[in-house]
């Protein structure tokens, strides 16, 4: 008879096996500038540069191809014109103080004679200014400048803040006024008067613009 043994025992199981790795997707490539998009740069990097070394008279659109490295008729094509392409080329800052720490009387004194100083001593300032007299793009210009800069120093003066874009408005209208007649137009009176005399005329006109009670 023969004799029966007893079966071995069942391994144990083992681990459970790893799962697959999840696939994972690759970052989209950043896709490359449009060459329109480059070219467009390059002229107004040749630009700033021409016009802070010859200023705006003396820039040229044929000089500003030759530092982009493209035709001028290319200029012509991003920008329509010399004035057009200033325009987009050129940043401004009225550097305009802190009113503050400034008695609230004095301030629109205090805005006149930061002007004055101002308008005297930059001539890329006063070809903006020519600038947004006869192009739509240099107006345009203009505008973003004196709504982004000198709404916030009217705000710190200003009785009402529902009146802060009327009475910015209000000392544009002077301020601008002054610098065409004085600078652009080179009016005789304008010209003669001392800068006492401007910031003692101008002063207290711009001051109620900015403190006076609404008419």
């Amino acid at each position: 008879m023969t004799e029966k043994h007893p079966s071995p025992p069942a391994p144990a199981p083992g681990p459970a096996p790893a799962p697959p790795p999840e696939p994972t997707t690759a970052a989209a490539p950043t896709p490359p500038p449009r060459r329109s998009d480059t070219t467009r740069t390059a002229i107004l990097t040749a630009a700033r540069e021409r016009f802070a070394a010859d200023g705006y008279d003396r820039a040229t659109i044929r000089a500003i191809a030759k530092d982009a490295g493209i035709d001028p008729s290319m200029v012509m094509r991003y920008f329509g014109s010399k004035e057009g392409l200033f325009a987009s080329a050129i940043d401004v800052d009225l550097r305009l103080p802190d009113l503050t720490p400034v008695p609230r009387e004095e301030a629109g004194r205090a805005l006149v004679s930061h002007f004055l100083d101002l308008w005297e001593g930059n001539e890329q300032l006063r070809a903006m200014l020519r600038v947004g007299v006869t192009n739509q793009a240099g107006a345009e210009r203009m505008q973003g400048v004196f709504r982004d800069q000198l709404l916030p120093v009217a705000r710190q003066v200003c009785p009402d803040p529902e009146q802060v874009q009327a009475r910015a408005a209000l000392c544009a209208a002077q301020l601008l006024g002054l610098a065409l007649t004085r600078f652009v137009l080179r009016m005789p009176a304008s010209q003669a008067l001392t800068r006492e005399e401007l910031v003692a005329w101008m002063g207290p006109t711009v001051q109620r613009y900015l403190t006076a009670p609404n008419p």
